[in-house]
């Protein structure tokens, strides 16, 4: 049975282009942020070892792994949820699915004050933080999300895939006020009348996976058996064609 006492959760990210690691205890947390990419398969297994040794700490004192389950890059999301897997079946142990963008949606509150001071006092009971991913293939990850100093994060909406021209509409139309992640930075054109405060180094850090951690540990259904360790798609198409990626060099 697992304890409700929050002692030892490993936590990992690899959704992006860097591999976040946390070890989360009620007091503190620990956090690493390593190479991504082709890296992360090798990376990751040797981060987490290193962070519980660090804690003269050992696998048998885990009490669940967590991990974010994207949406995110489609290798990094598969690495994600093979290594959790592995592990929480090696140990026993249960699995923590955890929301990419919302941890996106923490750094951004965490970094900026102005973020904080937005989710904290919305300007308007409709208004929220979107969280905007860079997609690759011109599209973005995006998803609103409320906070509350009671409960913390709450999605507002599922991430969907929106193309540049329906988030530069977003944003025009004001639906989009407040805004953090990649996208920021990636697209700039799209997002370049914005009213609200922004947050492009949002990621998924070791802060932020701890938060969310912290969020759900002892609430029911926030750990899982490792079985149901699944990565979240929102893209059916992961690649292009060769025609397809000449035709967007093309267009651009």
């Amino acid at each position: 049975m697992l304890s409700s006492d929050l002692s030892c959760v490993l936590a990992l990210d690899t959704a992006t282009e860097t591999v976040h690691l946390a070890l989360v205890r009620a007091d503190g947390v620990t956090g690493r942020a390593l190479g991504g990419g082709a890296k992360a398969s090798a990376s990751t297994l040797p981060g987490l070892e290193a962070l519980l040794r660090e804690h003269a700490l050992g696998w048998p004192d885990v009490q669940a792994i967590a991990f974010g389950r994207g949406p995110g890059a489609f290798t990094g999301l598969r690495t994600a949820c093979s290594l959790t897997q592995g592990l929480a079946l090696g140990l026993e142990r249960p699995v923590m699915p955890l929301d990419t963008l919302m941890a996106v949606a923490e750094s951004a509150r965490r970094r900026h004050p102005a973020i904080e001071a937005f989710v904290r006092t919305p300007p308007a009971a409709d208004a929220a933080l979107w969280v905007l991913q860079d997609a690759r293939m011109g599209e973005i990850y995006a998803a609103p999300y409320r906070w509350s100093p009671d409960t913390g994060w709450a999605a507002q909406a599922a991430p969907a895939l929106w193309t540049e021209a329906h988030l530069r509409d977003q944003v025009d139309a004001g639906a989009v006020r407040a805004a953090a992640g990649s996208a920021l930075k990636a697209f700039p054109d799209a997002v370049a009348r914005l009213t609200g405060p922004q947050a492009p180094d949002a990621e998924p850090d070791g802060e932020a996976l701890a938060a969310l951690v912290r969020q759900g540990w002892g609430r029911d259904g926030a750990c899982v058996d490792a079985a149901l360790a699944l990565p979240l798609y929102v893209r059916d198409k992961v690649a292009q064609t060769s025609a397809e990626r000449s035709a967007a060099k093309g267009a651009a």
